[in-house]
């Protein structure tokens, strides 16, 4: 994970320095403990050292991340996370419509989340990344872990010259997404 990192790090900083140099710093090991506390969730490792690399954008900071969605810092994910489980089975009423074991990455301002799914929920990949609609009931798989969909963010980079890049991209991976509705 840390060298897909510090690769991701190296692309940002060379073709999107302005946007790089305005990301928030990552959060020490001891403020993940206490959120993980505050929140009472245990992170898996591979997005405990995500948090580590950066704790997401700020908030008035609207250039996109990946697939036209921002980065979230962690506290502010986990508060999404536990204020739309809070809905399930009152606003949520189909199963899977948002899962207490799904942590929001990335939001596109209006809603609807790329997720980190610790349950592996349709598919029993735990670790997967799911985009979740907040209107629309396709909940798909966009990648089977958190590396690769960061390897794939890397590979576009790799591909894309600086003076070719827009704000607007699209990851994908081969033979995602994985389409589920529910």
């Amino acid at each position: 994970m840390e060298s897909i990192l510090e690769k991701l790090e190296a692309h940002l900083s060379l073709k999107r320095t302005e946007f790089y140099n305005k990301l928030q710093l990552g959060i020490e090991t001891s403020q993940i403990e206490k959120i993980e506390k505050q929140f009472q969730k245990t992170l898996p490792q591979d997005l405990k050292k995500l948090y580590l690399w950066k704790n997401g954008q700020p908030e008035k900071l609207y250039e996109t991340f990946v697939n036209n969605s921002m980065m979230i810092p962690l506290e502010k994910s986990l508060e999404i996370a536990q204020n739309l489980t809070a809905m399930i089975g009152k606003d949520f009423d189909r199963e899977n419509w948002w899962n207490k074991d799904w942590i929001p990455l990335f939001h596109n301002g209006r809603g609807d989340y790329i997720c980190y799914d610790m349950e592996g929920t349709f598919t029993g990949q735990k670790g997967q990344i799911l985009q979740h609609n907040h209107d629309y009931e396709a909940r798909n798989v966009l990648a089977p872990s958190l590396e690769a969909f960061l390897e794939a963010i890397n590979a576009f980079y790799d591909q894309t010259p600086k003076e070719q890049f827009d704000e607007y991209f699209k990851v994908s991976l081969e033979g995602y997404p994985k389409r589920f509705k529910v």
